[in-house]
């Protein structure tokens, strides 16, 4: 659900020929060794030469600076994994779509989802880059329920077209941000349809709202949304467990209506909480708090 959209360029092209023959090769893998191999490679080779080590250390280094040298040299390998791990996840359509919807779907939210389903009434499903965020939405669809998902188109052209392909192999239906999917997005919401969107990075016109105790600006969409259309706002999470070949699905209990700030707070607190308890599953690579220092800023630690 996370794709920013120019680059049409050959390196464009190039990165993608290897990006998609690294996952072609690892899809013809068995399922249970495909995705822990993915997961070494996105550590071991394509982290270091993207960066991405260097960026967990400075975002750990912003937010959790009390965090032991050996925790954030954990961090830095494990994080990278987890994301090459739901890559491939990803990419492997009914093998992965088969084995989540064997897996529990608990949590409070789950009564407000049935009602909504009786009621004919929307919801706007809310996750963040965390654990495999499309495990929740494969769930929920296993489930009886029609979950389409909102997503942010990749720079990389030629990547995003088969990654959105990867995606509807999950579940559609799929809209893009910005106004070519806006109109069919409405028509779904108002249709009692269930909106599954992640709201965790940097978004330049966003209200300044907390997460990790420090100003991160935040796309209030989803509160806004979810007050325009009368849509339960509901946090929801596929969490990977310790085998890190499956999950538990946890849906939260509803976020009470109030303003699109104080809503869009309580979706930062509870994957601040969820993040807090796994680490190693959000994807810290982000640069989740761009800007000028705020001087109220503080690491919570």
């Amino acid at each position: 659900m996370t794709t920013d959209s120019e680059g049409h360029g050959a390196a464009d092209w190039l990165q993608d020929r290897l990006l998609h023959g690294l996952l072609g090769l690892m899809l013809a893998l068995p399922y249970r060794w495909r995705v822990p191999l993915a997961g070494a490679a996105m550590s071991r080779i394509v982290a270091p030469l993207a960066g991405y080590r260097r960026r967990v250390r400075e975002n750990l280094a912003l937010v959790r600076p009390d965090l032991p040298e050996a925790e954030v040299r954990r961090l830095m390998r494990a994080v990278p994994e987890n994301a090459g791990r739901t890559l491939i996840e990803i990419y492997s359509g009914a093998a992965f779509t088969t084995r989540v919807a064997r897996m529990p779907i608990t949590g409070p939210g789950l009564a407000a989802l049935d009602a909504a389903k009786v009621a004919g009434r929307p919801v706007v499903l809310v996750s963040g880059h965390f654990g495999n965020y499309d495990a929740g939405r494969a769930g929920l669809i296993a489930r009886g329920y029609t979950v389409g998902a909102l997503y942010r188109p990749m720079r990389n052209a030629f990547f995003n077209a088969h990654y959105v392909a990867a995606m509807r192999s999950i579940g559609e239906p799929m809209f893009p941000r910005g106004k070519a999917g806006l109109a069919d997005m409405v028509r779904f919401l108002r249709g009692g349809g269930m909106l599954a969107m992640l709201v965790d990075q940097h978004f330049y016109s966003g209200a300044p709202l907390r997460f990790f105790g420090r100003r991160a600006m935040t796309a209030l969409s989803a509160a806004e949304m979810a007050l325009r259309y009368g849509a339960d706002l509901v946090p929801f999470y596929g969490i990977r467990n310790p085998d890190g070949l499956s999950f538990r699905i946890e849906v939260e209990a509803p976020i009470p209506p109030g303003t699109p700030e104080e809503m869009t707070q309580a979706l930062n607190n509870s994957l601040e909480a969820r993040v807090r308890a796994n680490m190693e599953q959000w994807f810290w690579v982000h640069r989740r708090w761009k800007g000028s220092p705020d001087p109220e800023d503080e690491a919570t630690g």
